[in-house]
């Protein structure tokens, strides 16, 4: 226990994890036409405006140049990162493999087909695009590893375990977690 205020105590620390954002990717390895409808497949599922994604690499046997658009994400806070969580579990049917979670809390995991989400029908002109989801975890106090002034590590008893993240995901969302 620290002096001033409960951060730890014996059993563990009681401040519960969160979700600090949803990242939806989704990688088309080209720019053009395929890209420009992946963007449109996002907005019409987030209702964001997403955001190019672009080589690191300039690699001849996989056609890209170097800050090439390959692909194009949205990021999700808030209720809006809840909502997302709660249809993109449905089309899963609330289940997920414990391998799709990191030592660090994290959580990701893959969706084969966008129509799997209600109101999305199937559209010969765009076709169908699968997608990545990543669920970034924090606690309160997270906002020390990324302030300009006096940054900070996170200590390891403050970080976010892979068993929280389960237990959090079990308790608000109803997920099965299967081994």
């Amino acid at each position: 226990m620290t002096k001033g205020n409960k951060i730890s105590s014996e059993k563990g620390n009681p401040i519960k994890p969160r979700i600090e954002k949803v990242t939806i990717n989704i990688g088309v390895g080209e720019a053009g036409e395929r890209l420009k409808k992946a963007e449109s497949v996002l907005k019409n599922i987030t209702e964001h405006a997403p955001v190019q994604t672009l080589s690191k690499i300039t690699s001849k046997e996989w056609g890209l140049r170097k800050r090439m658009p390959i692909g194009c994400k949205v990021t999700l806070r808030k209720k809006d990162a809840d909502n997302f969580i709660v249809e993109a579990l449905k089309t899963r049917e609330n289940k997920i493999a414990d391998y799709a979670f990191d030592n660090e809390g994290n959580l990701s995991f893959g969706m084969p087909d966008h129509t799997l989400f209600k109101d999305q029908k199937y559209d010969p002109n765009i076709g169908i695009f699968g997608m990545d989801v990543c669920v970034t975890m924090e606690k309160p106090g997270y906002r020390i590893k990324h302030r300009r002034i006096q940054r900070r590590k996170i200590p390891h008893r403050h970080k976010v375990s892979k068993e929280e993240t389960m237990t959090f995901f079990s308790d608000k969302f109803n997920v099965e977690v299967m081994e």
